[in-house]
């Protein structure tokens, strides 16, 4: 018998909404039907603006709650349509929603994610689980990474250590260690192609830079390079989480101006790929010594960012998509919160402590029934 659930994301680059039906009557997840949503501009628009401080923010936020919630809404029956599946069959929604603003200052962390998981249910007739991250902020922990609990509970070998990076706006990784699931840890890496994207759309009016192919006409400035790793949030032990309110266009003309040294806007693209592949490998060495880093999200679709960690791995490890065990890159996180959703409805607990910082594992989200 079919144990049916719709998975719903839109991630830190906030390009759309990926949305993904999935089987887990058994322990690896069966993909039957998936469907990407693309943001309009002027949504897109909306969406980074909420993203930093600026003028009548809650009006703002509640009206753009309630358009999310119809767009994921139309997503799941759009999805359910091309399927050819009935919403009485699905258990479950997970929605992810759209992350708004992610807070790790002391005493108060937060993170906010929008799209109405009311209208969400009420539009789909389906049971919706939402609001994963506030439970764990709520036992002490910083609401993220969520991902590496269901990256565990496919990809743990007893013959290889793995690394399962996630290159979205922000980039994250789950370590599973070999022959020792106790020892999980997860965390964000930092910028994923969040700077590439935001630093093309300033010089060509692109939303990315399709294959790196702009990068890949660039030199890497190492002085620059060496400026951005000297940020303390490389330097900082895990549990760390970050976002754009920290990783933004701000924080790059900040070292670029502290340079005071004439770069391309060529040569900085090629910097910042530079950036996100060092900042993943270095990171991913303080912990492992070798064993397989495989790659989800769009990063893996930039064949020069690619290329680069293949480059500075050094024959430690070996750099492959996902794909390669047979989980889609594209589909990985939606997956994960259908996966989430489950976890929830089960009474199971949904996060890591060792990878968030919370004092316990425990049950996440809120359900929201039909």
């Amino acid at each position: 018998m079919r144990d049916l659930y719709i998975g719903l994301m839109s991630g830190t680059s906030a390009d759309g909404i990926d949305a993904v039906l999935v089987d887990l009557q058994s322990n690896y997840p069966s993909v039957i039907e998936t469907l990407y949503t693309p943001y309009s501009i002027p949504l897109k628009q909306h969406i980074l603006a909420l993203c930093q401080q600026g003028e009548n923010e809650i009006h703002r936020l509640g009206e753009l709650d309630i358009q999310l919630g119809k767009a994921f809404a139309l997503a799941v029956n759009t999805l359910l349509q091309k399927a050819s599946v009935p919403p009485q069959a699905i258990k479950a929604i997970g929605s992810h929603g759209q992350t708004i603003r992610h807070s790790t200052r002391e005493p108060h962390r937060f993170s906010l994610q929008i799209a109405d998981p009311n209208t969400i249910t009420a539009e789909t007739g389906i049971t919706t689980v939402a609001d994963f991250r506030r439970k764990d902020i709520a036992y002490g922990g910083q609401g993220a990474p969520l991902v590496p609990a269901f990256h565990q509970h496919i990809l743990s070998s007893t013959k290889i250590n793995r690394a399962i990076v996630n290159i979205g706006g922000m980039a994250n990784v789950t370590l599973l260690p070999q022959n020792n699931t106790d020892t999980v840890i997860g965390f964000d890496l930092g910028p994923g192609n969040v700077l590439m994207d935001a630093w093309i759309n300033l010089h060509h009016q692109k939303n990315h830079d399709e294959e790196g192919a702009w990068a890949s006409q660039g030199n890497i400035q190492s002085d620059l390079l060496n400026h951005f790793l000297d940020d303390i949030y490389f330097k900082q032990l895990p549990p760390k989480s970050t976002g754009r309110e920290y990783f933004n266009l701000t924080w790059l003309n900040k070292y670029l101006i502290t340079l005071n040294k004439t770069i391309s806007a060529v040569d900085v693209q090629a910097t910042l790929v530079e950036l996100t592949a060092k900042s993943i490998v270095y990171q991913i060495s303080q912990h492992l010594a070798d064993g397989e880093i495989l790659i989800c999200g769009g990063g893996v679709h930039n064949t020069y960012l690619m290329s680069r960690l293949h480059a500075l791995t050094q024959k430690k490890f070996t750099v492959d998509s996902t794909e390669k065990h047979g989980i889609n890159p594209d589909w990985m996180e939606a997956i994960a919160f259908a996966w989430l959703a489950r976890q929830t409805l089960n009474r199971l607990p949904g996060n890591i402590p060792r990878v968030t910082g919370a004092t316990c594992a425990t049950v996440l989200g809120g359900v929201y029934y039909a």
